[in-house]
């Protein structure tokens, strides 16, 4: 299926995302046709297990507070997180919307749901 870049928009203003969502923004953001970040909050040995191809950040949510100011930087940016099963990233969210965050959405099911491309062992998107 073909968005428009205001559906693609629309998918990043949502809450939550399907895994054919995120599948297409993530085609759409190689195109130039949208921009978010892509965050993994699980731990540093759950990326290196299986991550999703694009990720552009992982900050495990053990080390949120430690983070913060890579956080910080992304405030006005559209954001999507992911998890495992979704259970954590509803509570990132949450925080992050205190913060000031307006734009973030995250991977409804986690990981274990997404059938797009992944990677195993792969290099961590940015140092801890």
């Amino acid at each position: 299926m073909t968005y428009t870049k205001e559906e693609l928009n629309m998918m990043l203003k949502d809450k939550q995302m399907s895994s054919d969502a995120l599948q297409e923004l993530l085609k759409a953001r190689e195109a130039g046709e949208v921009d978010f970040k892509l965050v993994d909050i699980r731990e540093v040995y759950e990326y290196t297990s299986q991550s999703i191809d694009g990720t552009d950040l992982l900050i495990p949510t053990s080390m949120i507070q430690a983070h913060l100011p890579k956080l910080e930087a992304l405030i006005d940016e559209p954001v999507v997180l992911y998890c495992r099963t979704g259970n954590r990233t509803g509570q990132v969210m949450m925080a992050l919307e205190r913060m000031g965050f307006a734009n973030i959405a995250h991977l409804s099911r986690g990981i274990i749901s997404y059938t797009g491309a992944t990677s195993h062992n792969a290099e961590l998107p940015n140092k801890l």
